[in-house]
């Protein structure tokens, strides 16, 4: 594998429509899905975080500003103030979160430097966790793999054990075709 093999992978439970984020939805009618889908989908581990949405929401929408002004601090330029997430290469693990629904891979080599941003793991737990988070513009990330000593699979399999998944966060929807 090479770096110009890597892909973006998205996750998304039967229940819901691909390639899309509640954040950008106003905020009755985002309250309202939440409620719906976590009602419809009360075993489903996607949707524990709607079920207590009036917790998410607000921790949702720090972090999505937070990203993007870092995003923006990286010299990216998005085109919404949500963006669409992905995981870099998959994850068994978020496959299962999402009950093996919908999967949709796009190769990274077609989404523009300045319309993809990274973070190691999940940004939200990481804000969570840490109080922080680090993000990578696609270049950073380029030059991240290429110094790791080992090929890049290797890499990703290291990121996996560390951090379960790279996030990538796709901030204009043009580059996926929407």
């Amino acid at each position: 594998m090479t770096i110009n093999d890597l892909l973006l992978v998205n996750y998304c439970h039967r229940s819901c429509t691909p390639l899309r984020n509640i954040m950008r939805l106003p905020k009755e009618q985002a309250f309202a899905l939440a409620r719906e889908l976590a009602e419809q989908n009360r075993d489903t581990t996607a949707f524990y975080r709607f079920a207590d949405f009036e917790h998410y929401y607000p921790e949702r929408l720090r972090t999505d500003a937070l990203l993007h002004a870092r995003f923006i601090a990286l010299g990216g330029r998005p085109a919404q103030t949500h963006p669409l997430s992905f995981v870099l290469q998959g994850s068994d693990y978020l496959d299962g979160w999402f009950d093996h629904g919908t999967v949709t891979s796009i190769p990274l080599s077609r989404i523009p430097a300045e319309a993809v941003s990274f973070t190691l793991g999940d940004s939200m737990a990481s804000l969570k966790r840490n109080g922080g988070l680090t993000m990578l513009s696609k270049d950073m990330l380029f030059q991240t793999i290429r110094a790791f000593d080992g090929a890049p699979e290797d890499f990703l399999a290291d990121a996996v054990k560390r951090y379960h998944y790279i996030e990538a966060q796709v901030w204009d929807d043009a580059c996926l075709g929407l």
